[in-house]
């Protein structure tokens, strides 16, 4: 079931780690203002960009798969028609609790796959937003 509930977006805000799929490098870009905004709010980013060697100071990696650290959130931004892609990517690691796909992002088949493998999965909202609706 996706997540719909304050109480359940606030159980993705105690995690700690936040891959970010398609971070970008460019500021005034949300791709890049929204993770370091959750920088700057105590997350731990870890950029995913494979045109990047390191991004809010942080070093890149090219692919999910690359990532050598534990991850808890997946945050997407990359058009709704790569997520069923990164939905396997995410399914193959085993440290992942949530995904989240960004504003204007979804994909319900794919969400499916992740929620029935057991992760929270919010789509088509921005994670900067609601983080400061419920934490600001």
């Amino acid at each position: 079931m996706p997540v719909q509930t304050d109480a359940e977006l606030e159980r993705i805000f105690e995690f700690d780690t936040i891959a970010v799929v398609g971070c970008s490098t460019t500021p005034g870009k949300a791709a890049h203002d929204v993770p370091k905004y959750m920088q700057s709010q105590g997350f731990q980013v870890v950029p995913v960009n494979p045109f990047a060697d390191e991004v809010l100071g942080e070093r890149a990696y090219g692919s999910l798969d690359e990532v050598d650290r534990d991850i808890d959130v997946v945050d997407v931004f990359r058009p709704s028609e790569e997520v069923p892609g990164i939905v396997d990517d995410v399914l193959e690691r085993d440290d992942v609790q949530a995904l989240w796909l960004q504003l204007g992002i979804a994909d319900d088949d794919a969400a499916a796959r992740a929620e029935d493998a057991g992760l929270a999965v919010v789509q088509n909202k921005c994670i900067k937003v609601e983080h400061s609706r419920l934490r600001g």
